[in-house]
């Protein structure tokens, strides 16, 4: 089973809301995370996308680039805060996206093993179908280690 699909099998199960709005991950490797929300569904007064599922499919990314970038069975992450900045309004299907370089992804397991836990920043675009930015994000994450 690959990384993608067992994110969306077990999304349902540890973030109901998201799966509920129809997050999905799109793409799953070490290091880079994208996923997807339709509009169907999740739209406003405006018809546009609810701002509230744009953050969502947002910070969902934290967790899902640790999936391919760290050992969950030694780790799990964490989310501590998360900013957005809405650029446009999202008419179409919202593709999320992430990257940590892999330098980055070895310090911060690093860290993790040695003091327990480790924060990082990671950095979203959420685009439209055009591939118009409709908003970017910034989130601090911890990655930490389970408790023996």
């Amino acid at each position: 089973m690959t990384h993608t699909e067992l994110f969306n099998g077990a999304i349902e199960h540890l973030v109901p809301q998201a799966h509920r709005m129809g997050v999905q991950a799109v793409v799953l490797e070490p290091g880079r995370a994208v996923c997807r929300v339709p509009l169907a569904g999740n739209g406003n007064h405006l018809r546009t996308m609810y701002a509230g599922v744009l953050f969502t499919v947002a910070e969902v990314l934290g967790g899902a680039i640790c999936l391919p970038s760290f050992d969950m069975a030694r780790f799990y992450p964490v989310v501590k805060s998360v900013r957005i900045d809405f650029r446009k309004p999202a008419r179409t299907d919202v593709l999320a996206s992430a990257e940590l370089p892999a330098e980055r992804v070895a310090e911060i397991a690093a860290a993790a093993q040695e003091h327990g836990k480790a924060e990082f920043t990671l950095g979203a675009t959420l685009t439209d179908e055009a591939g118009i930015v409709v908003a970017t994000t910034e989130g601090v994450y911890q990655l930490r280690a389970h408790q023996p």
